[in-house]
């Protein structure tokens, strides 16, 4: 049986003297290093008595010198060590340890307990494969300048690696890098996929010659904490003991034959000031085992906790099959009855409608997926305020997520309650909002927190510890809620798009009186042609107690826009004229008119027409369909099908009785193109304008359309402008924000009327 201590040769006493004072060091300054209560083993070592074996090493190690050439009579191998371990095949060995650790691993790792569901859930029946990149988006160098112009789906792909970044598998990380950091945003699914790779190599599915040891860092570090050292050999023996294994010199014969898969979960959570003593316990550690497998997790903004020698790697946001993947697996860990998985593929379908685009931005982090995925279990829907839902989310990010797991942070917030950290980050979002800035460099974003902090009761007064704090709140904010991320190198945004939106729109709600609240829906609705504030408007909207303010402001500023041009006035009283023929809504028919004169040559804006009167957006769509073929001058036979096919089409769905006559008359002309194409295209060359003159004329006499309109460049940009603002402010109406009865209808029986009628409508109420 091999040694369980060792001592230093005369001659390795002197090169270990030589190193020591190279270093020029103190024995407490070596015992610290190797994290020893006292300095008492230090000196046992130089004066050459026998010391611990793990202790020996570790000082050989930090004075960077080979034991083997230190110790007296060194045993050969490590294999012999113990009486268990001997004559042990290695192999035998991992599959008896993994045996004996079997139920430790399955209790660990085999189950989730996902926020607000009553019950464990099996690893296996919710985990989905992660992706990595292998290049840190946040590490990258980019000017801010580059950036500013992104559109919001750009704004999403900087630093989340969704396109520009290769992406390789979880499983070919860990078999690439034999130390690997794995960053990852809040809720990116860490911990899981640590707990995936623990019960997968317990299985024998994955790295199936080594044990696999499960530690949760923050453990590790109370340990350490309360017992005053930070050893992992030691820990990992106490917890070998729990399952039965006894002999200390099972583990060491596991790590030195490089047959143990070390999974260290949650670096980010360690408080100060143990972080230190943890990160160079794992460094030591890693080294002196280095035949081994280390996985550490970490989340991205903890870029501060270094391990040297380790490599760096990121979890990648879900791509949209891992989101189906994940969604199918959620709703069938419900329950098993059919409805379950129905609900599933309902889940996948209004996921992609583009209203829920909001939701497709946020749902690629699994915990924001989870909670969407819930909120539709529970509704059969998706929140029709998307203010409710983001709401759901910061409540996560900001406490929930930590609280549920038990994880306790470093208070750099200087006792910030919760409505402070709101306000704080509503100022950021307005000042960066305002200013057109999605993305802002460190010291400006630092400046913002200053100017917040300053007007806080006991504020700092010095300019360098008010800088210093503003530091500090930063980081925090990043590492501790995610809801700030640095993008690329010193250049930050909020970490969705939605949170800055929404928080400027809290911003706006949050107003501390009734005049102050005036002014900014004022500020607000001067905003409203401006694409990028759309939905700043719904979520105010949605925020407010009573949207009657804002939604008569919006309509007041929407007429305002076409107000000073007497051609756009004569334009919106020949339309208004005509709603008033067809027994639909008036504001349907003058929408319709509209959007007609958008783009005559081109597929028209019918949205808004759509949402005043379905069946009158469906039969004047499938009529410009019609047009649209037939205006094409080609006589080839693919184009001739298509009109045939489009008029076939449209009298399926056209209800005007006499236009349907019309129609079935000029499709009786066509020759049926498939009994004879020749004939087809022969007939198509010799009529086809006459042909589609007749067409045009029909669909013009049905509309009664007048195709004199002609408006300059700048007048098509203002009705677009126009069109466009009052489609936001139906939409804001039919969001369900808190509308009264009175003020709804007073605003959709005045859509899109001239300046006229307006003040005529005024003199009679």
């Amino acid at each position: 049986m091999a040694k369980r201590s060792l001592h230093a040769s005369p001659s390795g006493i002197q090169q270990a003297r030589r190193s020591f004072n190279r270093k020029g060091w103190t024995q407490e300054n070596l015992a610290g290093e190797v994290n020893l209560k006292t300095r008492q083993p230090v000196w046992r070592f130089f004066t050459g008595r026998p010391i611990e074996r793990h202790t020996f090493i570790e000082l050989c190690t930090v004075l960077e010198l080979d034991w083997r050439e230190i110790a007296e009579n060194p045993p050969a191998e490590f294999v012999e060590l113990g009486e268990q371990a001997e004559n042990v095949q290695i192999k035998d060995l991992v599959q008896q340890v993994r045996s004996q650790r079997q139920d430790k691993i399955q209790n660990q790792c085999g189950t989730l307990q996902l926020l607000d569901i009553n019950r464990p859930v099996s690893i296996n029946d919710i985990y989905i494969d992660v992706n990595i990149l292998e290049e840190i988006p946040s590490q990258q160098w980019l000017e801010v300048s580059n950036l500013q112009d992104l559109s919001s789906t750009a704004f999403d792909r900087v630093g989340l690696g969704a396109v520009s970044l290769k992406q390789i598998t979880g499983i070919h990380a860990i078999e690439t890098y034999s130390k690997l950091r794995v960053l990852g945003k809040p809720g990116a699914g860490k911990t899981t996929f640590l707990q995936h790779l623990a019960i997968q190599c317990n299985q024998g599915n994955f790295a199936a010659d080594r044990v696999p040891i499960f530690i949760t860092l923050r453990d590790f570090a109370d340990e350490f904490k309360a017992a005053g050292e930070c050893s992992l050999l030691h820990y990992i023996q106490a917890e070998f003991l729990t399952s039965g294994i006894a002999d200390q010199s099972v583990l060491e014969t596991l790590l030195r034959q490089g047959s143990v898969l070390l999974l260290l979960d949650g670096l980010d959570e360690v408080l100060q000031p143990e972080s230190k003593a943890v990160i160079n316990e794992i460094r030591r550690f890693s080294e002196n085992y280095q035949k081994n497998l280390f996985v550490v997790t970490c989340r991205t903004a903890a870029k501060p906790f270094t391990i040297q020698r380790f490599t760096d790697v990121e979890i990648a946001p879900f791509t949209q099959d891992q989101i189906a993947a994940f969604a199918q697996k959620w709703f069938a860990i419900l329950t098993r009855a059919p409805i379950e998985e129905e609900l599933a593929v309902q889940f996948i379908q209004k996921l992609d409608l583009p209203e829920n685009l909001h939701l497709r931005r946020l749902v690629v982090n699994p915990l924001f997926l989870h909670l969407a995925c819930w909120v539709f279990h529970r509704q059969e829907k998706f929140p029709t305020k998307n203010a409710q839902f983001y709401k759901q989310c910061l409540d996560l990010l900001l406490g929930k997520w930590d609280e549920s797991r038990g994880i306790q942070r470093d208070e750099v917030y200087r006792g910030f309650l919760l409505p402070q950290k709101l306000r704080l980050m509503s100022q950021i979002a307005a000042a960066t909002f305002e200013q057109g800035h999605h993305f802002f460099e460190q010291q400006e974003i630092e400046q913002y927190i200053s100017d917040y902090v300053q007007d806080l009761p006991n504020a700092p007064t010095e300019p360098e510890e008010l800088q210093l704090d503003s530091e500090g709140i930063l980081k925090a904010i990043e590492l501790q809620h995610g809801l700030l991320a640095e993008r690329v190198r010193g250049i930050f945004s909020f970490s969705y798009l939605a949170f800055q939106e929404y928080f400027m729109a809290r911003k706006i709600v949050a107003s501390h009186n009734l005049q102050a609240l005036e002014q900014a829906l004022e500020h607000l609705v001067s905003h409203i042609t401006e694409p990028r504030w759309r939905e700043i408007f719904l979520l105010t909207a949605a925020m407010l107690r009573s949207a009657d303010s804002l939604v008569q402001l919006m309509k007041q500023h929407i007429d305002a826009i076409v107000a000073q041009d007497p051609y756009l006035q004569e334009f919106l009283t020949w339309a208004s004229q005509k709603s008033l023929l067809p027994p639909v809504p008036p504001a349907a028919t003058r929408a319709v008119y509209l959007s007609l004169t958008q783009s005559p040559h081109l597929a028209p804006h019918f949205a808004l027409a759509c949402t005043l009167d379905q069946g009158m957006f469906l039969d004047v769509a499938l009529d410009d369909l019609v047009l649209e073929c037939a205006m094409g001058s080609s006589p080839d036979f693919a184009h001739a099908h298509a009109c045939a096919d489009a008029l076939s089409n449209a009298l399926v769905v056209v209800l005007d009785i006499g236009l349907q006559q019309t129609l079935q008359h000029l499709k009786d002309q066509l020759p049926d193109p498939a009994q004879d194409k020749t004939q087809f295209e022969n007939w198509w060359q010799a009529n086809h304008l006459a042909w589609t003159e007749q067409l045009k004329g029909a669909i013009a006499e049905h509309h009664n359309l007048q195709q004199n309109w002609h408006f300059s460049p700048e007048q098509q940009q203002v009705l677009q402008r126009y069109y466009d603002a009052n489609q936001l402010l139906l939409d804001c109406l039919n969001s369900n924000c808190e509308v009264t009865e009175a003020v709804r209808q007073e605003i959709e029986a005045a859509l899109l009327l001239p300046q006229k009628e307006l003040e005529e409508r005024e003199w009679r109420l």
